[in-house]
């Protein structure tokens, strides 16, 4: 199998969306997906033997790259792919000269935090309520990452 880290185009966002709905209880808006990014964007995909299998949604602002959405198709996971994508995520950040990469993950999604923390996350502050839940409101945990 050969994966590669893609930059995301307009022929990839119907993939980009099917797997936006399977993987999040709470998806982004399809209008979001199917933005025209500007030029602050850093989306990339990760193709398994050609196919879309996970993607993700960035932006690189002043030397600060912010993860803003990441996913990998839910009958993929489990594989590895979410650290390939985000360990090609963070080479398009160092190829960019970027310094340091921001996300926040809800405080119940333990296999993301624990992936993050594996490749040098580290928690550095929490936002009460930030999103939506089940049940009302769920914290965000604030990770950050500097580049080598």
């Amino acid at each position: 199998m050969t994966h590669n880290i893609v930059t995301l185009a307009p022929h990839h966002l119907d993939d980009v969306w099917r797997i936006e709905q399977a993987a999040h209880a709470f998806p982004w808006a399809e209008s979001l997906i199917r933005k025209e990014p500007n030029k602050l964007a850093l989306n990339c995909g990760l193709q398994i033997d050609g196919r879309l299998v996970g993607y993700c949604f960035g932006q690189l602002v002043a030397g600060e790259a912010t993860l803003l959405n990441i996913a990998v198709d839910p009958a993929c996971q489990g594989k590895g792919y979410g650290k390939a994508l985000l360990e090609g995520f963070i080479t398009l950040v160092e190829q960019q000269k970027g310094e340091e990469v921001w996300l926040e993950v809800r405080a119940s999604n333990t296999r993301a935090y624990q992936l993050y923390e594996s490749l040098g996350f580290n928690e550095i502050n929490r936002r009460e309520g930030y999103y939506p839940a089940e049940n009302g409101r769920e914290d965000a945990l604030i990770m950050t990452y500097m580049v080598m």
